[in-house]
């Protein structure tokens, strides 16, 4: 008989959770404006609402915490961060900073300034920040995946590709006085956590290359990303994660990445380029905005616990027991009928709340409701990918109805265990037996006029 798999590690602390009833999760919740953000953390059993910056470090990055050397201009710590990024990824010029919204905004201040109404970025469904940071700027992000990404029924290996023929006609269009970037985002995580394949990210790289336009990742999910390549992609099974990194990098000018992800620390991101020009130009932004560029907001210790991070995420056994638990999940559910985007992503399962809740309207936010449903069924919170999240129009003030209405449940790395994805299956499925007593779902009551899922208060129709 085959032995089962087991997680790489073993658990050397814990913190307890707090067991509450569904009473209180009602006052809580309703105290809370039926925003699953506005939560205590304490009245959260299973937190899924996000898997950035909530993972578990390891002894050797807690090692690295005590290690860190916090002088304020070329620490010790900076030149760990540096080797990393040159050994693994490959890049020659780096800025740390807070976190991958912050290297968001120091790119897009560079290259579209305040007010960029004429500009377009074309992309693989852009995450929120993304969206927010151009749209703030006036200029315009343009999706271009793939068709099929949008039916969560469908098996493809790879939902984050982006359209070739589209882009190829985005960059026609527009061209590189129009387009200071392309941004693939590695996985694509408004798609469900897809991967992109190397094959595509050579051919987004030429298409770039033949127009005179640059390439970005959102690097985030990277180590997710090659680990897909390696298990579903021709040519790559005997090919390391890292091998796989490096020619996966190897296509772009540069990354944002928000490090709290696949760098498996609490805090931190990185801004990275090949052009020594367009790394000065952002030098000056950084400072302004996050500090001296050898930290970058972070203090010495978080800048040593994400180069062993690094290395950490970057290990097959680690990414097999990581993705295997997300799958594991996504398995259960369609096991018990519940609609998921299939295949199962890399960090999160996506539940498909259209079609959990075909009665409600989608300008009733349903996958909102699926949300707060969870919560005061198990106390488990998980997080809106949909209207909410979408935002209205920047010029119309309409709403905009996204073709996914997705309730994202965001595993943690290295922090829960096989029993908190049961525990959230038998959850989903006692839902999912009485989902046709569930005929309302929400209005808004405020909301802010930009990200707005973060701080909108709703009601109860």
């Amino acid at each position: 008989m085959e032995l089962p798999r087991i997680e790489p590690y073993k658990i050397k602390m814990v913190e307890p959770v707090l067991f509450s009833s569904r009473e209180d999760r009602e006052r809580w919740i309703r105290e809370a404006d039926y925003n699953l953000f506005n939560l205590r953390s304490e009245q959260v059993l299973i937190d899924v609402l996000t898997d950035s910056g909530t993972g578990a470090m390891s002894q050797k990055q807690w090692a690295e915490i005590m290690l860190g050397d916090e002088s304020y201009a070329g620490a010790a710590s900076y030149y760990k961060l540096k080797n990393a990024i040159s050994e693994l990824l490959g890049f020659p010029f780096f800025l740390p900073t807070h976190q991958g919204r912050a290297a968001e905004n120091v790119l897009f201040q560079t290259l579209l300034g305040h007010d960029a109404p004429d500009q377009v970025i074309p992309g693989n469904s852009h995450f929120d920040t993304t969206k927010g940071h151009i749209e703030f700027r006036h200029a315009r992000p343009l999706d271009i995946t793939i068709d099929e990404a949008f039916d969560t029924t469908l098996e493809h290996p790879f939902k984050g590709n982006l359209n070739l023929d589209k882009l190829e006609a985005a960059l026609r269009e527009y061209g590189p006085a129009r387009i200071p970037l392309v941004l693939v985002t590695i996985t694509c995580n408004s798609s469900g956590g897809q991967p992109v394949s190397m094959a595509n990210l050579r051919a987004v790289s030429e298409l770039c290359k033949k127009h005179g336009v640059r390439l970005f990742f959102d690097a985030a999910r990277f180590a997710e990303n090659a680990y897909f390549i390696k298990v579903r992609e021709p040519g790559f099974a005997d090919r390391t994660i890292r091998e796989i990194v490096r020619e996966m990098f190897s296509y772009a000018d540069g990354f944002t990445m928000s490090a709290k992800k696949d760098g498996i620390v609490n805090i931190g991101g990185l801004l990275a380029f090949r052009d020594e020009d367009l790394f000065k130009r952002c030098c000056t932004f950084n400072i302004i905005y996050e500090g001296y560029i050898t930290y970058g907001g972070l203090a010495g210790r978080d800048l040593g616990a994400l180069s062993q991070g690094l290395y950490e995420s970057t290990e097959f056994d680690y990414l097999q027991a990581r993705v295997g638990q997300v799958e594991y999940l996504g398995r259960r559910l369609r096991e018990f009928g519940i609609p998921v985007q299939w295949p199962i992503g890399g960090h999160a399962v996506f539940v498909d709340a259209k079609k959990f809740f075909p009665h409600i309207p989608q300008d009733e936010f349903p996958a909102q409701l699926l949300g707060v449903e969870l919560y005061l069924e198990a106390g488990v919170r998980a997080v809106e990918i949909g209207m909410l999240l979408a935002d209205r129009d920047p010029v119309t003030r309409q709403e905009r109805y996204p073709a996914l209405e997705l309730l994202r449940l965001a595993i943690p790395r290295r922090v829960y265990n096989q029993q908190h994805m049961e525990y959230m299956a038998v959850a989903l499925k006692n839902l999912w037996d009485r989902r046709e007593s569930i005929t309302r779902g929400f209005a808004i009551v405020s909301e802010a006029p930009i990200m707005r899922h973060f701080t909108v208060r709703l009601r109860r129709l």
